[in-house]
């Protein structure tokens, strides 16, 4: 039998449990896909702990988004997929398991250049920092402020950002500076002063910020240095953007994303294999935990203690 990690109900790490369930079948349209590599999100953390709304639990719930394998088995009417093929998945609930029956239409191939761990990293954040900056129009010429710029959507930003030729201010502790200036960014350390610092490093002045922190410093400082609100965003104070006179992209927003927002999210991942495959794009990898020990990926998660994406591994 296939092996996946679900929970009963909404609670610390320990109600992740690691379960047996029956081998998926591929139903049309459908590949089912042996996984070897699992992204762990905080989005995931948010959902298990109900610190993000989510329907009723009625049933065990299976956890993760993003995930990368071969394929076992398809359906009827698949084209362009076939059994042994390297893929990566997007959006989809459960890959947190040993296998998954995924809609094609959330599969990329996967060259041999890109590895598993790379590929269940891609989805969510690089999906939310392609459709943020997309949104707010990011193009050459500008000026972009990220916050939070080291962690897995602030590098993708950032990349994102200096591949379409705009300028590029990171904000990041000290230790971390130097990885993000072989990203192409120019970081800064966040703390008292950001104000002044940024302002050294951009003396033309910001078009762009995106908060991928959630600091109420991020918020005041981008709403300080950015002229025009609608190019102001968070994706982490989707509850009380509002009230800042900016966007949000999900982070708890209240406001759906629009069809074409929706559609840059999954234009991402094939956008960012071709980027991986060209050595044109970086994903830090953090720790690869045994796919039984799901919970101590999230304790890491929510503690900060990581560097890097971590990966469950069945």
């Amino acid at each position: 039998m296939a092996r996946a990690i679900v929970y009963t109900e909404f609670g610390s790490p320990d109600v992740l449990h690691l379960i047996e369930v029956p081998d998926p079948i591929a139903l049309s349209g459908e590949a089912v896909v042996r996984i070897e590599a699992a992204g762990v999100n905080p989005i995931d953390a948010k959902l298990r702990s109900a610190k993000r709304p989510s329907p009723p639990i009625t049933e065990p719930r299976g956890v993760g988004f993003d995930g990368a394998g071969v394929i076992e088995s398809v359906g009827d009417g698949v084209a362009g997929f076939a059994v042994g093929d390297r893929v990566a998945i997007r959006d989809t609930v459960g890959t947190y398991a040993s296998h998954l029956s995924v809609s094609v239409e959330k599969l990329v191939a996967l060259p041999d250049s890109v590895t598993a761990a790379e590929g269940a990293g891609i989805g969510i954040p690089a999906g939310t920092a392609f459709q943020a900056l997309r949104s707010l129009g990011v193009a050459q010429g500008d000026v972009v402020l990220v916050h939070g710029g080291s962690g897995s959507v602030g590098q993708a930003a950032v990349q994102f950002a200096v591949a379409w030729g705009a300028t590029v201010i990171a904000t990041a502790s000290p230790a971390r500076h130097e990885q993000l200036r072989e990203l192409g960014a120019v970081p800064v350390a966040y703390g008292d002063g950001l104000l002044d610092r940024v302002r050294d490093a951009a003396p033309d002045g910001v078009t762009v910020a995106l908060d991928c922190a959630g600091t109420d410093e991020a918020i005041e400082v981008s709403l300080e240095l950015v002229a025009d609100r609608d190019r102001i965003a968070t994706i982490v104070r989707g509850p009380d953007a509002a009230s800042f006179g900016i966007r949000a992209f999900s982070g708890g927003s209240p406001e759906p994303l629009s069809a074409q927002e929706l559609e840059w999210r999954a234009e991402a991942l094939a956008a960012t294999v071709e980027l991986l495959a060209a050595g044109d794009f970086t994903i830090e990898l953090g720790p690869a935990i045994p796919l039984a020990e799901a919970a101590r990926a999230h304790e890491l998660v929510e503690s900060g203690a990581a560097s890097g994406k971590i990966v469950l591994v069945p």
